[in-house]
């Protein structure tokens, strides 16, 4: 299966892309030639003999919508996108998606309390830490129970950059 990509430019760096021809399936922090293992061990758990096509016209339209967030001109994301993880992970992913507004930040045991399992508040934090879809589903927004910043995927400064980004806009 050809799975089709690009990188485009951010405040936070390049981001990686990567659609199905449908739907996106993955948005990571860094290039392809930076993240090719990862993405290959990723996909192959996922999609039958998958191959990497750099294909820019398959992902414009998130392209598009993350530049309108950068922009100040996008608070929410409408880009069709598709979760490839556990049933959990799914779970968690579409909690960040559906319960956290733009410009606010929950904890973890909110996200915990928010799917059911307000016991799996360590497990939660494992599968934001493990979000396909940087920015888009948003795990930057997830704050420890002392509302400090704690772990992101894409380092700290990343997510403090986001947050602040989110503030200045509101």
């Amino acid at each position: 299966m050809e799975l089709y990509y690009d990188e485009m430019k951010s405040p936070v760096g390049t981001l990686l892309i990567i659609s199905d021809g449908e739907k996106v399936v993955r948005i990571e922090y860094g290039s392809m030639a930076d993240l090719d293992e990862k993405m290959a061990k990723w996909a192959n758990r996922y999609f039958d003999n998958p191959s990497f096509v750099k294909n820019p016209d398959k992902v414009k339209n998130a392209e598009s919508e993350l530049q309108d967030y950068f922009q100040n001109k996008r608070q929410d994301f409408s880009i069709e996108f598709e979760y490839h993880g556990t049933p959990f992970q799914k779970k968690v992913w579409q909690a960040l998606f559906d319960t956290i507004p733009f410009g606010e930040t929950k904890t973890y045991k909110d996200i915990a309390e928010t799917i059911g399992k307000p016991k799996a508040v360590r497990a939660v934090g494992g599968a934001v830490n493990k979000n396909p879809f940087s920015i888009v589903v948003p795990c930057h927004r997830v704050i420890g129970a002392n509302g400090k910043m704690v772990g992101y995927n894409g380092g700290l400064d990343k997510k403090e950059y986001l947050l602040n980004h989110e503030l200045t806009v509101l």
